[in-house]
């Protein structure tokens, strides 16, 4: 293996998973990351199907079982916190419980793959790319804050609104998909006293509302509340006080213990928000920059699987890199010809939840919260190759 360069742009799920990958290959590997450490906060997430068989093969599913979010069961409640629906089977964030998968918090798992990742990886916290340039020899990546370096290869791992995808290939409107729904994630106290448990509430007229979960041992929570809009709304993705502002709007004189809550996203710096939505592309890659996770092919929070398109195109991406000698163009094509067809069915399953959600609102009965078995099925429909 010759000793190739990449940059990755983005540390979080997709960043630190390739950069193991790539480390183990023997390629020389760099993480731009625009905050000053591996980000925290964001919602509980999920390791499923071949996403658990890549963290078997990267040595961290004890690690991942220690971190998991336990979760007894859940509640729905009405606006005065009546309790409506309760299940010790199956939760709304985590699907079956006491089942194969892993439901932790993304900030958990990013910083067990960087550990495992090594001290090698070299990281450029409170940066960006500017600007990139490729020529036949490699890729001159210009920075915010740093001087301009050489990169044999440039990996965009920068989610929805990658700034590498928008600097090779154009503005995200050409390759977003809106879902009509609104999401924020922060972090609360466990002030309602949550044991190991999920509590959540729709909003009265609408299908979206949202709720609270324990985690880390009951000594926090995650809230997640939601709300539809049939439009995109025009909102700067990294201004958070006008997130916060316009979730506020929406979410005015809800009831249960809303209020409690928008209160608690005030005062935390661990709050995300973004839209439900989808990146559809022909081809990840231009040239000597590919995209890996949601900048690659982005399938929402409806999918579920976004944590597993994550961990393994990672793994796709670097092995094909290894077994391709490091020759990007053979590997970038085999890259995207071994993974298109799986992430076309998982970006699918997104469009089958909205439905379900949309029969639920218009007063169809919906059975449980857990994975029915189209959704495993999917989940576990890809085989790893070896790249060993």
């Amino acid at each position: 293996m010759k000793n190739t360069s990449v940059l990755i742009s983005g540390g979080s799920v997709a960043g630190t998973a390739l950069a193991y990958w790539l480390k183990r290959y023997g390629f020389e590997v760099a993480i731009v990351e625009l905050t000053p450490e591996l980000r925290k906060g964001g919602q509980a997430i999920d390791v499923r199907g071949a996403a658990m068989e890549v963290a078997e093969r990267m040595g961290i599913v004890e690690e991942l079982r220690a971190k998991r979010i336990v979760s007894h069961g859940m509640s729905m409640v009405d606006s005065e916190g009546n309790e409506v629906y309760r299940s010790t089977e199956s939760t709304l964030t985590g699907g079956d419980i006491g089942g194969p998968d892993v439901e932790i918090l993304r900030e958990d798992l990013a910083l067990i793959m960087a550990d495992v990742a090594g001290d090698d990886v070299e990281y450029l916290f409170e940066d960006s790319i500017t600007e990139i340039r490729q020529d036949g020899d490699g890729v001159t990546v210009e920075f915010k804050n740093r001087p301009e370096r050489r990169f044999d290869l440039v990996v965009g791992a920068d989610g929805l609104h990658s700034n590498t995808r928008r600097l090779v290939m154009g503005g995200e409107q050409d390759f977003i998909t809106h879902l009509g729904t609104y999401m924020g994630v922060w972090t609360v106290p466990n002030f309602l006293g949550l044991d190991h448990w999920q509590t959540f509430h729709q909003i009265p007229g609408d299908s979206w509302g949202g709720g609270v979960m324990a985690v880390r041992d009951n000594t926090e929570c995650r809230a997640y509340f939601g709300f539809e809009s049939a439009e995109p709304i025009d909102y700067d993705y990294r201004d958070v006080k006008a997130q916060k502002e316009l979730l506020a709007e929406r979410l005015d004189g809800g009831a249960w213990v809303l209020p409690e809550l928008l209160k608690h996203m005030w005062e935390t710096d661990e709050f995300h928000f973004d839209s439900m939505a989808q990146i559809h592309l022909d081809r990840w890659s231009v040239g000597r920059v590919a995209l890996v996770g949601d900048a690659a092919h982005c399938g929402s929070p409806l999918s579920g699987q976004g944590t597993s398109l994550a961990m393994v195109g990672a793994y796709v991406l670097a092995g094909e890199l290894k077994a391709a000698d490091g020759d990007h163009e053979i590997a970038f094509d085999a890259y995207h010809a071994e993974l298109a067809e799986w992430v076309g069915v998982n970006q699918g399953l997104a469009l089958t939840n909205k439905a379900r959600v949309e029969a639920q609102r218009n007063g169809e009965e919906i059975d449980g919260f857990g994975l029915d078995e189209t959704f495993r099925e999917v989940a576990n429909g890809y085989t790893l190759k070896d790249y060993s």
